[in-house]
């Protein structure tokens, strides 16, 4: 930390890395390497940092990734009985194809979360990656869910339109992804030259736009099933001057890593937990930059 902490009002988004891995090898993961060594991964260190961010942000959200969030059933509910319900709580999962555990089995598992579980995002590419549960398990998930879709690299284009109607049929809502690694500040507002943008604009019914400094998100129609994509940095921390003269480091995203280890970025930047409690605060800057959002 070399300046004092501000985040948006409620707190920065706490994103908890489950300590196990997953089964998968996904090209565009940028997860993987975090549990390449599982030396110190705790889950009795994690329900110790949770406290700490529950006691600082009483109403920040929590996301769950991983690794695989449903590898470990038990785990997973421990941790997630360890927030309170005046958090938002948030999953993403490929709901994996797993020995040892059904579809069934997690099924019943966000049917006994419902009321804990804001939202449960669900990995389904247009380039299959991974053995993928079938759509109608993917519906018959309990708490609302949406999709999200990685557009890679030379994605196949060509098969957008037949992604919608996939996930229409369910009215589950779909994220695609741009690639994180490749955003800049320059060009994460740069609509120019975005072929991911374009491609979306030609199939489907552009609505509206609304971002931050961090992340934006274009919204879409496709016959009433709403769709986004979604871009952000590779980094969670704007260092900024503000009207009172101070710079601050502006904090969207905290971390808690496999082995509890609280951080303050994606980029291995820890956490002054002690400068935290002291955190100043500022309302969301995230607004609608144009059109509309709210369909």
């Amino acid at each position: 930390m070399t300046h004092p902490y501000k985040t948006r009002e409620g707190g920065a988004t706490v994103t908890i890395f489950v300590p196990y891995d997953c089964r998968n090898h996904c090209p565009f993961c940028v997860n993987k390497q975090e549990y390449a060594h599982a030396e110190g991964f705790s889950v009795e260190a994690i329900l110790k940092s949770i406290a700490v961010m529950d006691e600082i942000t009483p109403r920040c959200d929590f996301v769950f990734t991983g690794g695989e969030p449903f590898a470990n059933l038990k785990a997973l509910q421990r941790m997630l009985d360890a927030i309170p319900t005046t958090h938002k709580v948030y999953i993403n999962t490929t709901f994996p194809v797993q020995p040892g555990c059904s579809a069934e089995e997690m099924i019943a598992f966000t049917e006994r979360n419902r009321d804990k579980i804001t939202c449960i995002n669900i990995s389904r590419h247009l380039t299959k990656y991974v053995e993928e549960s079938p759509d109608e398990v993917v519906a018959r998930i309990a708490t609302p869910k949406r999709v999200n879709c990685v557009l890679y690299m030379d994605y196949p284009a060509d098969e957008l339109v037949d992604y919608a109607e996939r996930w229409r049929k369910y009215n589950i809502p779909v994220q695609f992804r741009y690639d994180y690694t490749e955003t800049t500040p320059e060009n994460l507002y740069q609509e120019e030259g975005d072929k991911i943008l374009a491609d979306l604009k030609k199939r489907f019914t552009y609505k509206g736009l609304d971002g931050c400094r961090m992340r934006n998100g274009y919204h879409f129609d496709y016959k009433g099933l709403h769709m986004t994509y979604h871009k952000t940095l590779p980094y969670s921390t704007i260092v900024e001057t503000g009207d009172d003269g101070v710079t601050y480091d502006i904090l969207y995203d905290i971390l808690i890593k496999q082995t509890g280890e609280i951080h303050s970025d994606w980029t291995g930047v820890k956490l002054d937990v002690d400068a935290y409690r002291k955190v100043v605060y500022e309302p969301y800057d995230l607004r609608v930059r144009e059109g509309t959002i709210d369909f």
